[in-house]
């Protein structure tokens, strides 16, 4: 078995089909991605996950992406990738880290179990933002929660 190495990547060195299985839209991630830190977990030398960090005030980080290859899951690799974005925040004096995503789906329950908590909702984001609908579970996503981390 390969070990995990988790390390600071620069932004465009990530794979662009990975980032696009959390987001879906090579649009809305160029609005970010030049800002913004990233976490590159690597097997093998191989990229297998990511996760891009975006500086969202003084003492605010919003995570923007985090995505593992499907061949990859379910093996604890995401939550590495989200322990290793907490502790970088946290050491850079981060109070909060913010994460959006949808009202539904294995994202919400994943993020709740390393502490975020939900803070808000953007009504209709997915309706409004992406030209496609997005569907996951055979539902259509169309509001998007505002989740927290306070540090």
């Amino acid at each position: 078995m390969k070990s995990l190495v988790i390390q600071n990547i620069a932004t465009d060195q990530i794979p662009l089909d990975l980032l696009l299985l959390a987001d879906p839209s090579e649009k809305q991630i160029n609005t970010y991605l030049s800002q913004a830190k990233g976490y590159a977990a690597r097997e093998g030398g191989r990229i297998v996950g990511a996760c891009v960090v975006k500086v969202s005030g003084t003492s605010t980080v919003e995570i923007m992406n985090i995505a593992v290859y499907s061949d990859c899951q379910d093996r604890g690799i995401g939550t590495k990738l989200l322990r290793y974005a907490i502790d970088r925040a946290s050491l850079d004096g981060t109070r909060k880290i913010l994460v959006k995503t949808g009202t539904f789906g294995y994202q919400l329950t994943f993020y709740q179990r390393l502490g975020f908590r939900v803070v808000s909702v953007e009504r209709d984001y997915f309706l409004n933002t992406y030209n496609e609908p997005l569907f996951e579970s055979g539902i259509q996503h169309q509001d998007q929660l505002v989740l927290e981390l306070r540090l």
